[in-house]
């Protein structure tokens, strides 16, 4: 359990090799990831971990089944939440990885767009 030896005090070190931010950032990245450093920590410490990817499934579902700008708000969450991560994670992704990110953001608004009745 990290989370109670982070409590201790015995907080693990990150494998050889991974760094929490993108080596020589600066600008954008370098301020999105100094600001994200906070909610990640809360949501990597404080939140259950089963609590964010419950949540988030259940706004996506609901985005699928309510046919009305409800579900697209349902949607938006989710939208900016892996909008979020796949900016994070960018710099370290190869060409698959980005590309399947890319896809589920087109998907997701998509998806939004529909339920506001864009098309």
């Amino acid at each position: 359990m990290a989370t109670n030896d982070n409590r201790r005090g015995n907080a693990r070190p990150l494998p050889a090799g991974e760094q929490f931010f993108t080596p020589g950032a600066t600008g954008l990245r370098k301020a999105v990831e100094e600001r994200s450093a906070t909610p990640m920590t809360f949501l990597f410490t404080q939140v259950p971990k089963w609590a964010a990817p419950a949540v988030l499934v259940v706004l996506l579902l609901t985005g699928f089944a309510v046919d009305s700008w409800l579900g697209g708000v349902a949607v938006l969450p989710v939208l900016g939440f892996v909008g979020w991560l796949a900016y994070l994670s960018w710099p370290s992704l190869g060409l698959g990885g980005r590309l399947l990110r890319v896809v589920m953001l087109v998907f997701l608004l998509v998806l939004a767009a529909d339920r506001f009745g864009v098309f």
